[in-house]
């Protein structure tokens, strides 16, 4: 074999070699990135979409060209600091993730997917496939009031956690925080204004009512954003 060949078929057996060698490297990056990316996206407590994930699910409908009128739903437990105070944060959790595989298969059932924004504040975004907006926030409303049966550390709890529901109508193109989801944080409310353990829909011309205030996520939901963003 000739010396040029020799040379040739050296540094393809060493750009081979070294590729095996870098491959894991590469893949425990690709890993990390993909990890990051899921981090930026989710909920760590529930697993569910975030707000960013949320609005990202919108913008990706948006683009699709041909989506029609979407439907938003905000849903923002009754009352769940008790909760916490009587089973604790860890077990709180535990709850608020129960809820939201509900409110998870609820949406899913629908077409649609679900997010928890913040402390005890879920929404879902669905595609119009019935105009019975009752219908639909009234299954929320309903599948949340069943009680939470838990075991931990062996021991079995039951909570029983209700909700406010909003739910409102918007064109896929429309701003969906500054139109969309501001219809729906109105209604709910209005639900929340009107009793609690119910829905409002929105309509137009409905304005906030008196009282009504966008809470902060909890001080504990804050630092486990933080550390999952890290």
């Amino acid at each position: 074999m000739s010396l040029p060949l020799i040379m040739i078929a050296t540094a393809l057996v060493a750009f081979t070699l070294g590729g095996l060698t870098m491959w894991p490297l590469v893949r425990r990056l690709r890993n990390r990135l993909t990890d990051a990316i899921w981090q930026l996206e989710h909920d760590p407590v529930t697993g569910m979409l975030n707000r960013a994930g949320l609005i990202a699910a919108h913008a990706t409908l948006t683009a699709a060209g041909t989506a029609g009128p979407v439907i938003v739903v905000l849903i923002d437990l009754d009352d769940f600091k008790p909760v916490n105070d009587t089973h604790g944060h860890d077990r709180g959790d535990n709850i608020l993730a129960a809820i939201g595989r509900r409110i998870t298969d609820i949406a899913a059932l629908h077409g649609g997917t679900a997010a928890r924004l913040s402390g005890d504040e879920y929404a879902a975004l669905l595609p119009v496939r019935t105009p019975d907006l009752d219908r639909i926030a009234d299954t929320f409303v309903a599948l949340i009031a069943q009680p939470v049966e838990l075991t931990t550390d062996g021991t079995p709890i039951t909570a029983t956690v209700t909700a406010s529901v909003g739910i409102a109508l918007a064109e896929s193109t429309d701003p969906f925080e500054e139109v969309a989801l501001r219809r729906a944080d109105i209604a709910m409310y209005h639900a929340k204004h009107h009793g609690r353990n119910g829905h409002a829909v929105y309509e137009p011309g409905m304005a906030m009512p008196a009282g009504g205030c966008r809470r902060r996520p909890r001080l504990r939901d804050r630092r486990l954003i933080d550390e999952a963003t890290a």
